[in-house]
């Protein structure tokens, strides 16, 4: 007579440690929508500080009004629950394939992109009431607040080690997207095999198993679709296509060459990347009485070391580049490492994969010459490379009579930008004279050479140079009435002056242009 009322409780014990792992694997989901979307917008339109600040905000204020309209749903929540599941599931897991669509074919992606986080935000904002309001009758209502927001927050954290260290480099935004909506809809289509005598609609778990369905063969086809938005992207052939937790590496082959993109922005076309290098190489490099050491801090493409490997003079040169995916693909994969003459193979090279801020302060050394190339200060996390901590830093690392040579962004499209690269390393102690040089993927492009004392630089320079000559090396230091300096405030760590100029000058260009 016992074992009905048992067999009950175990049914209902059941139930609700279906809704507690729901709990979990929803809170997981939801912020890795919220990461994707803010990484892919970061991606495509640059400054990840203003990309994932407005993103999370616009995401959890439609979480707050998803919590708020919960309360106009009275009846058949099991069955509203299992709704929201399949839509959450839908949405979320389209959002990647549906953002690059937007970019690539659509004139109003952050539109696109605010619409879909705010009704991705909506529905999850609707899950936790939901489920709160379901399991009201198991739990004491402090214990049952405990145990949902505990459970919330745990997911969440799962959430945010993933994403870094597995998702984005090892499984992909695109299949990352249609892997956790399909998490959420096999919550739903659990619930509905779980509460089937609740809801009691087949319907509704047909609709589960089609939205499942639909999401798997995302995920199964999921590269196709990586393949189809980029080529949509660029205008030549992919060839090559990376994600590492730092940036997302595209190569492309055609009739602009090998073309390598950093989270979408060009950094070299191989038609005319010699003069960008030998530019920023050769003058610095020839000013130098005895360059032994050398330093390199970013530059992973082995292409400045390239030039660098040109002078008998050099023993060792040490490439600092935070990207070890980028090295590898450089120094192991055959096609791009001829790009580079096998640089990175050389006896003379050591590669240290690390971030050159942190390095520089715990390295001791001294170097005779250093090229600094990093990709333009687009992001405060760039940014922070252009600084006057930085510079002082570099300072420290630069021996007596040693060179330094900086990539510093285009004098004639973002001049304020140039300009504030040249003062801010003057206010960190440093001589600086800069240059600049026509490269015609990118237009006029400047640099700066950096040193302890006023610098005089040589005609000399080694044979067999595409593009450098010693009068052409003169001419580099003229600047133009359209280039010539402006006043400009200094790039500190705590303003990021820099970044604000370089935006600026660029969307002028490009507004100009459209």
């Amino acid at each position: 007579m016992d074992e009905r009322p048992a067999e009950a409780t175990d049914r209902a014990g059941a139930r609700t440690r279906v809704l507690l792992i729901a709990v979990f694997t929803i809170a997981t989901c939801g912020l890795i929508y919220e990461l994707l979307s803010g990484t892919i917008a970061s991606y495509l339109l640059g400054d990840s500080v203003t990309q994932f600040s407005t993103v999370i905000g616009v995401y959890l204020f439609s979480m707050g009004v998803g919590s708020y309209l919960s309360r106009y749903f009275e009846r058949d929540l099991i069955a509203r629950f299992i709704e929201i599941e399949i839509l959450v599931g839908l949405v979320g897991g389209l959002s990647s394939p549906v953002l690059f669509f937007a970019f690539s074919e659509l004139g109003a992606f952050r539109v696109v992109l605010y619409t879909w986080v705010t009704a991705t935000g909506v529905l999850v904002g609707l899950e936790i009431p939901f489920l709160i309001r379901i399991l009201k009758d198991e739990f004491p209502l402090h214990d049952l607040v405990s145990k949902v927001l505990s459970l919330d927050y745990l997911g969440a954290l799962a959430a945010s080690l993933l994403f870094p260290l597995w998702l984005v480099p090892q499984v992909g935004l695109m299949r990352s997207s249609f892997v956790f909506g399909g998490l959420n809809v096999v919550v739903a289509v659990w619930t509905c095999h779980v509460f089937r005598k609740q809801h009691r609609r087949p319907r509704l778990t047909a609709q589960a198993y089609a939205a499942l369905g639909v999401l798997v063969l995302g995920a199964v086809y999921s590269d196709n679709l990586v393949d189809w938005s980029e080529r949509r992207l660029y205008d030549d052939p992919v060839v090559l296509t990376r994600s590492s937790p730092y940036q997302r590496i595209v190569l492309t082959q055609g009739q602009g060459g090998v073309r390598l993109f950093l989270d979408g922005n060009l950094q070299f076309s191989s038609l005319d990347e010699y003069r960008y290098h030998e530019a920023l190489v050769h003058p610095g490099l020839a000013s130098v009485a005895d360059p032994r050491r050398v330093l390199v801090l970013g530059g992973g493409d082995g292409m400045a070391v390239r030039e660098i490997l040109k002078d008998d003079r050099v023993q060792a040169i040490t490439l600092v580049d935070l990207d070890p995916l980028m090295t590898e693909i450089f120094r192991d994969h055959e096609v791009f490492a001829a790009l580079n003459d096998h640089a990175l193979r050389s006896p003379r090279v050591e590669v240290v994969n690390a971030d050159a801020f942190v390095w520089l302060e715990s390295d001791a050394s001294h170097y005779d010459f250093i090229v600094v190339d990093f990709p333009d200060p687009r992001t405060y996390s760039l940014g922070k490379l252009y600084t006057t901590t930085f510079y002082r830093r570099l300072r420290e690392r630069l021996a007596p009579g040693g060179v330094a040579a900086l990539q510093s962004t285009s004098p004639l499209v973002s001049r304020l930008a140039f300009w504030c690269i040249v003062e801010t390393i003057r206010a960190a102690g440093l001589q600086a004279r800069p240059y600049h040089a026509p490269v015609p993927t990118f237009g006029e492009w400047g640099y700066v050479l950096a040193s302890h004392a006023s610098l005089t630089v040589p005609d000399a320079l080694p044979p067999g140079l595409r593009y450098l000559t010693p009068a052409i090396s003169r001419a580099l230091f003229d600047f133009p009435a359209d280039m010539a300096a402006l006043p400009v405030e200094v790039n500190h760590l705590n303003n990021q002056i820099l970044v604000r100029y370089h935006a600026a000058g660029w969307e002028r260009y490009v507004a100009g242009g459209s």
